[in-house]
């Protein structure tokens, strides 16, 4: 399997975010990706492949223009005022507030934020924008012929909305190569996101639409971010009714569970009858992760794979999170080696 990545995600390294009531050290960190290149080296996964660049058109299929200049821009605006440290948002248009887009800096970066987890710093958009290519390499590659790529990209992109960025999620990797595919012929295609917290962006962006199915297996948003996405009765609108499955799962689920989840979104995605399949690929489902309440072990990762590959569809693997991060090479390569091998 190929594997494309950019060391542009070094870029992007943020100080802090807001998480339990305290500014503290990020957990989304360059050391993720790291990891996951090594173990891909070290197994012999297949070849590792810098990104083409596609330029932003591919990009604004799903992120409208003014966000991205926004975000594009972000950061020298802030250095011109005499801005220290990261830049993080502190105030957001609430349900009791006008939904106006100000002109300050701290009015837009709110306006255009859900959380103050995805802190702004000198390479944040190099880091997210070169992350897109590489989702958009490996959608090519798989459009060229091959049965599956692996896209390693950080920052991740699965909370992302089309103007909204929040849970360390800029730009929404998974939705950009999604949107590819659909661009260059495939009417029907699958987003399978299995990472611990609900892939919100990802729904928002696709919930109007029958072009795109979205199945997400995540923890209980009653009590797990993102909170305010992700309940089953969340089944699509418009052109999109019955397109869109929420599997909310509670703190504890171990494989048994989890798996049961996984069937019956494997499920959905046969009598949708998809084309092709985009994994959004989250190994925060592993038991010692620091943020997430599952409690899925390294071999079971293996076994997702080989569940995965019995769709039998040409399928894209996009990385979204995992923070054990010593674990999060073995258990992502997992998959794709679990993949592989319920494909040979």
């Amino acid at each position: 399997m190929l594997t494309f990545y950019s060391d542009d995600h070094h870029l992007h390294h943020g100080n802090c975010e807001l998480i339990d009531g305290q500014l503290q050290p990020c957990f989304e960190k360059p050391q993720r990706a790291d990891h996951i290149l090594a173990r891909v080296k070290d197994r012999q996964l297949g070849e590792v492949r810098a990104p083409k660049d596609f330029g932003r058109a591919p990009i604004e299929r799903i992120h409208s223009a003014a966000y991205l200049d926004f975000f594009a821009g972000a950061w020298d605006r802030w250095q011109a005022q005499g801005g220290q440290g990261d830049l993080l948002p502190y105030t957001w248009p609430a349900r009791t507030l006008r939904q106006q887009l100000p002109a300050s800096l701290h009015g837009q970066l709110g306006y255009y934020s859900f959380d103050a987890g995805a802190p702004i710093t000198a390479g944040t958009w190099q880091a997210a924008y070169s992350a897109a290519q590489v989702a958009l390499s490996a959608q090519a590659q798989i459009t060229q012929g091959a049965h599956s790529a692996f896209a390693l990209c950080r920052p991740p992109g699965h909370h992302a909305a089309g103007d909204v960025m929040g849970g360390y999620c800029y730009l929404n990797n998974a939705a950009i190569a999604a949107q590819a595919f659909i661009d260059q012929g495939r009417p029907k295609v699958a987003i399978l996101d299995v990472d611990y917290h609900h892939g919100n962006g990802t729904q928002d962006i696709f919930y109007q639409r029958n072009d795109v199915l979205f199945a997400s297996i995540h923890g209980d948003p009653a009590a797990e971010f993102p909170f305010f996405l992700g309940y089953p009765d969340e089944r699509g609108a418009g052109a999109g009714e019955g397109c869109n499955f929420n599997y909310p799962l509670p703190a504890g689920s171990g494989w048994a569970t989890w798996a049961a989840a996984l069937e019956q979104a494997c499920q959905r995605i046969s009598d949708y009858g998809a084309e092709v399949l985009v994994v959004s690929l989250g190994v925060d489902t592993f038991k010692d992760d620091p943020i997430s309440q599952f409690k899925l072990d390294s071999p079971d990762y293996l076994t997702m794979g080989k569940r995965i590959a019995a769709l039998g569809l040409p399928t894209l693997f996009v990385m979204e999170g995992g923070y054990a991060v010593e674990a999060i090479g073995v258990n992502a390569v997992n998959v794709l080696e679990g993949f592989e091998a319920g494909t040979s």
